[in-house]
Order: structure tokens, then C-alpha cells, then sequence
């Protein structure tokens, strides 16, 4: 077994694509548009599907928007520098709500961003071995 993908759901689809291509630098792996359930589901990832888990970004045509309720924590990246990928992140327009800094109890450094939908990203920075 393996994980094939994170489903969130989003109220602005073309905002939320541009966030995570332009801004996370991930690229859009496929869109299909789903008329009849009135929905759109698009994939977005590092890697092709077959090689890694990937983001569904499921856009419902008829709600603007959504309660992210108490459940949902995190969708976790890494990188190799969180001080350098907060900078680039808003550069790009990205809203940093953590800058980097070692976690609470922890020597890991860790970054938090969000999307436009308030959904939170936290950037882990790569340990060097």
C-alpha cells in the first residue's frame, strides 16, 4: 500500500491552482471537470502520480465557501532552507502565518504558510545528515 493523495476542498479553484503551482511550485498534473456532479477535481504535486503523493484540490461548482473545521491540521512539505522558502513564498505573493524557527520542544526547524482557503502548510526544514 501507499498514499496516493490528500483531498481538500476549495472554493476558488483557479486561485487555489495558482498557490500551489506558482507559489508552492508544484505543477498541475490533471484537471477533469465533472458536469454532471457539478464539480472539478484537480492534482498537484512534485512528482507524477505514479512516483509520489500528490494534492486533489476538489472544487464543488455550487459552494463559495467552506468551514475548515478543528480536525484538519496540516499538509506537510520539506525543504532545504524554511528561512529561504518563507522568503520565496512571499515574494510570490504567499502568506507566511509561522515564520522558520525551531518547534516548540524541538531543534526542527519549521515554517507554516496558507492557502487561500486558510488551509495551512508546514514547511519542514531537511536535517543535514
Amino acid at each position: 500500500m501507499r498514499i496516493l493523495h490528500t483531498m481538500i476542498r476549495v472554493a476558488d479553484l483557479e486561485s487555489s491552482i495558482n498557490f500551489y503551482v506558482e507559489v508552492l511550485g508544484m505543477r498541475l498534473l490533471r484537471r477533469n471537470d465533472y458536469p454532471t456532479g457539478r464539480f472539478t477535481l484537480a492534482f498537484v504535486g512534485y512528482d507524477d502520480e505514479a512516483a509520489g503523493a500528490v494534492i486533489e484540490l476538489t472544487h464543488n461548482w455550487d459552494v463559495n465557501e467552506y468551514e475548515l473545521g478543528n480536525g484538519f491540521g496540516h499538509i506537510a512539505l520539506e525543504v532545504d532552507d524554511a528561512c529561504l522558502a518563507c522568503e520565496e513564498i512571499r515574494a510570490r505573493g504567499g502568506k507566511v502565518v509561522r515564520d522558520a524557527g525551531p518547534m516548540k520542544g524541538g531543534t526542527t526547524v519549521i515554517a507554516f504558510v496558507e492557502d487561500p482557503d486558510g488551509y495551512k502548510i508546514e514547511l519542514i526544514q531537511k536535517k543535514n545528515s
